[in-house]
C-alpha cells in the first residue's frame, strides 16, 4: 500500500497551483477556472489591522493548524499572497520563450505527474515563501519577527543606524513549522517532491549576502555596519531555471548500510546526485500541441531568428505587420524635463502556426 504524501509536499503542490491560478482573493487551493488577469497586488506598506487579517486567513484553503498560525500572525496572509505573486511573475518570466510557459491550462494535470516542470513549480513556490517571509520580517509587516537576529555586534549597530537585515533564519524556521515537517515517506514521489522543495529553499539561502555601509565623515569608513540581505528574487528564479535546465531523472535505490531508500541518478562528471539538483521521475511531453498538460504553442509569439524554430515545433510561423508607437527625437529642456515626439513604426510580428 502506497504511503500518503507528507503534508509539506501536498501544500506546496497547492501553492504551485496558485502560481498561475491567482485570483485577487489569493487563497491556496484554486480550481483552475480563475482568470489570470486578477493578480494579487504587492505588499501594502503596513500589516492588516483589526479583523482584516482574520478575513484574509479565512479566504485561504489551509489546514486548521495553519489557519490558527495565520490568525495569530497579522501580516502572514499578506505574505502568502506576496509569495504567490512572486512565484507567478518569476515562473512566467523564466519560461516566456519555452514551449511550456507556465500557462493556466493543464496545471492540475501537470502537478499530478513528476515532470521536471512540476519540479520547478515546487521549487519556485517554496523559494517564494522563504523569500517573502524573510522580507516581511525585515520590513515590519509581521509582528512576531523582526530584523535578522544573527549573533554579533554588527547587526545591533546596523539596527541603530535604521538598517534592517532580512531574517532568513526565522523565515526558514517558521516555514517548516507552517508546512508541518514530518518524517520523509518511503514513497518515491514524496521523496522527489520533498527534495525539490528543499532545492527552492537552498536557492534562496545561496543568495544571502553580507552588505556593508560606511558612516564616517565624507564617506570614510571610520564607522561601518554590515547586515544580511537577500538577493532579488529574480536572481533566485534565474538559478532555479538553470537547475531546471540541468535537472536529473532519478530512481529509488536502497542504501545497503542503513537499509533506507534514497534517490539516485546517473553520475555526471564523476559526481553523484547533489542536494541542489532538481529531480524528476518521468520525461515531459513536448507541449507542442494542446493536451491535458498545456494548450500547445499554436498562436504563440516568437522571435524569427532565435525562438520560432523551436517554439513552433517545426510547424512554421505566420508573419504579420503592425504599427507601434514610441518616443523619439527627445530633447532635454531647462530645467528639468525631457520633451519627446511620438513616432509610428511598422514592424513584423511572428506567431506559431496551429497546424
Amino acid at each position: 500500500m502506497r504511503s500518503r504524501l507528507p503534508r509539506t509536499a501536498c501544500l506546496l503542490r497547492i501553492i504551485a497551483l496558485c502560481i498561475l491560478l491567482s485570483h485577487t482573493a489569493a487563497y491556496f487551493g484554486l480550481t483552475g477556472r480563475e482568470p489570470l488577469v486578477f493578480l494579487p497586488g504587492p505588499f501594502s506598506n503596513e500589516a492588516p489591522t483589526g479583523k482584516a487579517h482574520l478575513k484574509q486567513c479565512e479566504q485561504m484553503t489551509l489546514t486548521r493548524r495553519q489557519k490558527r498560525l495565520c490568525r495569530r500572525e497579522p501580516g502572514l496572509a499578506e505574505t502568502l499572497r506576496e509569495s504567490v505573486r512572486l512565484s507567478l511573475l518569476e515562473c512566467r518570466y523564466q519560461f516566456r520563450n519555452e514551449r511550456w510557459n507556465c500557462s493556466l491550462d493543464g496545471r492540475g494535470s501537470l502537478l499530478k505527474r513528476a515532470f521536471k516542470e512540476t519540479a520547478f513549480l515546487l521549487a519556485v513556490s517554496s523559494a517564494a515563501l522563504t523569500h517573502a517571509l524573510a522580507k516581511a520580517c525585515s520590513s515590519g509587516r509581521m509582528e512576531r519577527c523582526t530584523c535578522d537576529d544573527s549573533p554579533g555586534i554588527q547587526h545591533r549597530e546596523a539596527w541603530q543606524w535604521g538598517i534592517c537585515g532580512d531574517n532568513l533564519k526565522y523565515s526558514t524556521k517558521f516555514l517548516k513549522k507552517f508546512l508541518g515537517q514530518k518524517r520523509v515517506s518511503k514513497d518515491l514521489r514524496a521523496q522527489v517532491d520533498a527534495h525539490n522543495i528543499n532545492v527552492g529553499i537552498r536557492a534562496v539561502k545561496s543568495g544571502l549576502k553580507t552588505t556593508c555601509k560606511c558612516h564616517g565623515v565624507s564617506g570614510s569608513c571610520a564607522v561601518r555596519t554590515c547586515w544580511k540581505q537577500l538577493s532579488p528574487f529574480h536572481d533566485t528564479g534565474r538559478l532555479l531555471k538553470y537547475r531546471y535546465d540541468t535537472s536529473v531523472r532519478v530512481l529509488s535505490v536502497t542504501n545497503t548500510a542503513t537499509g533506507e531508500t534514497e534517490l539516485a541518478g546517473p553520475r555526471r562528471h564523476g559526481q553523484s546526485l547533489r542536494t541542489t539538483d532538481l529531480v524528476y521521475l518521468e520525461d515531459s511531453p513536448s507541449f507542442c500541441r494542446p493536451s491535458r498538460y498545456s494548450p500547445g504553442t499554436g498562436g504563440r509569439s516568437c522571435a524569427k531568428d532565435t525562438s520560432c524554430q523551436s517554439l513552433c515545433c517545426g510547424r512554421g510561423y505566420n508573419t504579420a505587420m503592425r504599427l507601434t508607437s514610441l518616443s523619439c527625437h527627445c530633447q532635454v529642456r531647462w530645467c528639468c524635463h525631457v520633451e519627446c515626439q511620438t513616432c509610428v513604426r511598422e514592424e513584423e510580428v511572428y506567431t506559431c502556426k496551429n497546424a
